[in-house]
Formats: structure tokens, C-alpha cells, sequence
């Protein structure tokens, strides 16, 4: 049985490893977005919607743009500015059949 220090050091954990994840996508501006969402399922924009979810479930007042500027370490408007790309054709209709095969 676990206990409370346990939880807390658990806890500990993984929150530095989510931090840790977090700094890794923020130096890794090569890696899109889309690249994220074929390959894991998931990108920066799925982390702060959970980011901002579970700040609600705890009570935490957070909106969407606070939330995108902790994961992508500045505003999402700047990001894009600064990294995002065009999506080549190809990934954007992997990306489709990708979301038709799990809507399926």
C-alpha cells in the first residue's frame, strides 16, 4: 500500500518529467505539430488542453492562450510566427486517414 509520501514523491516525478517533456518540445522547434499527431497521437496543442483540463479539475482558473504559453514556452501566435510550417499535402492527408481510421 502506498503511502502519502509515496503519492508525493510519485507525484514529484512526474511532474518533473512532464516539465521535462514540455522543455524538450519548447528546444525542439523543428518538430511540428503534425509530425507529433502522426507519429504519437498527441502534440502541443493536446498538452495544454490537458494542461488547462486538469488545472479545472483543480480548481485553477487557466484559459486556453495561459495555457498554450506554458507549453510552448511564449504566446501560440508567436510560435507560429516564429516556427510552424506549412503542412506538406502528404501529411495533412496522412493526418486525415489517421482521423477516419479512429472515427471509424
Amino acid at each position: 500500500m502506498s503511502t502519502s509520501s509515496e503519492n508525493t514523491t510519485v507525484e514529484g516525478v512526474e511532474a518533473a518529467v512532464f516539465r521535462r517533456l514540455v522543455h524538450h518540445l519548447q528546444e525542439r522547434t523543428e518538430v511540428q505539430n503534425i509530425d507529433l499527431m502522426l507519429l504519437a497521437d498527441f502534440c502541443r496543442n493536446c498538452l495544454s488542453q490537458w494542461y488547462r483540463e486538469e488545472a479545472a479539475a483543480q480548481g485553477l482558473s487557466l484559459t486556453e492562450d495561459e495555457a498554450k504559453q506554458r507549453v510552448y514556452g511564449m504566446s501560440y501566435a508567436e510560435w507560429k510566427t516564429q516556427h510552424q510550417l506549412p503542412v506538406p499535402p502528404e501529411k495533412l492527408a496522412a493526418f486525415k486517414a489517421k482521423q477516419a481510421q479512429r472515427d471509424e
